[in-house]
């Protein structure tokens, strides 16, 4: 019976992350319209910042006792948000990537990442280091509000000056898309951990697989979503920034609410990180990710998980 309920529950959670996510890049994109922002910029605050909101929500639950869901949660997702989310979405229509993503975003992406690892030699992530992810937060907000009045859209505005209520109707679309978000994600990941406890598994076997791939996939369905409505850049940009978010954000606050201990075995899934993030240096030069990378993305990620689960 418990599993019949955890299933019924599971799907309802994931319907609502398909129409949080709806409600989330419609938004976000009537916004960045009228304020003549770019739809990449967007696709790194608003939108990253909500669809990170379930790493967040599952982060504090296991702050203390937990603190292995943590870490395992945000670096499952980083590689989740590449290999499930990028490479789906490549299958589905190869990505255009802007050459100013490549040369800034990406390697800030990766040099996040390598502090994190960085961090981690000691064995454990602490309280101060937690501190040190905040304030870098704390810059990246910084860096991208300076890059934001930069590139500002020189199109004329598409949506009428004089309708207010326009904006109004758009951020409060936002809001319910972030709230709808996070609600169907606590369904999504809380019953499948209760499903996912039935075989026995680890917390940070679940922290890396099912919670990761349950938190992230508000990040894959908005990232379609935009995709499919022609908006790479929201899609690409909220990747991005998620897996920025996840680890200065996240692991900022979680490691600041207790601290967070490192097992050797976690810098196995660290070079996965890693090397998944890499790849997508690898349209460069023609600056698109197309299917065949997708595929190979998420047959990596498919083998990723095959691993971790025979661990």
């Amino acid at each position: 019976m418990d599993v019949l309920l955890s299933t019924a529950l599971l799907i309802i959670g994931l319907v609502m992350l398909c129409l949080g996510g709806n409600w989330l890049v419609n938004g976000g994109i009537t916004i960045a319209k009228k304020f003549r922002i770019s739809n990449l910029v967007i696709g790194m605050t608003i939108i990253a910042y909500g669809t990170s909101a379930p790493e967040l929500a599952a982060s504090i639950a296991a702050a203390g006792d937990h603190s292995a869901i943590i870490l395992g949660n945000i670096v499952g997702s980083n590689i989740a948000n590449i290999g499930m989310v990028v490479g789906f979405a490549a299958i589905l229509t190869p990505l255009t990537i802007r050459k100013s993503i490549l040369r800034k975003e990406i390697p800030i992406m990766l040099g996040v990442s390598v502090l994190l690892i960085l961090i981690s030699i000691d064995g454990e992530i602490s309280q101060y280091d937690g501190i040190l992810l905040l304030i870098g937060l704390g810059v990246f907000g910084f860096y991208t509000f300076k890059n934001a009045l930069k590139h500002r859209e020189t199109a004329k505005d598409e949506i009428n000056s004089g309708k207010s209520n326009v904006y109004l109707k758009s951020a409060g679309l936002i809001g319910l898309g972030i709230v709808v978000l996070y609600i169907g994600s606590i369904l999504t990941v809380d019953n499948a951990v209760v499903l996912a406890t039935e075989f026995g598994l680890s917390e940070k076997i679940i922290g890396l697989t099912v919670i990761a791939i349950g938190t992230s996939l508000p990040e894959l369905i908005t990232s379609i979503i935009a995709i499919r409505k022609g908006h790479s850049d929201i899609g690409i940009g909220n990747i991005i920034g998620s897996n920025i978010y996840n680890i200065l954000m996240i692991m900022g606050v979680g490691a600041s609410l207790g601290g967070i201990l490192i097992t050797t075995d976690v810098y196995v899934d660290y070079a996965i990180m890693i090397i998944f993030g890499l790849s997508l240096l690898i349209g460069f030069k023609t600056q698109i990710i197309n299917r065949t990378m997708g595929i190979i993305l998420t047959t990596g990620y498919v083998l990723y998980l095959l691993t971790t689960f025979l661990k």
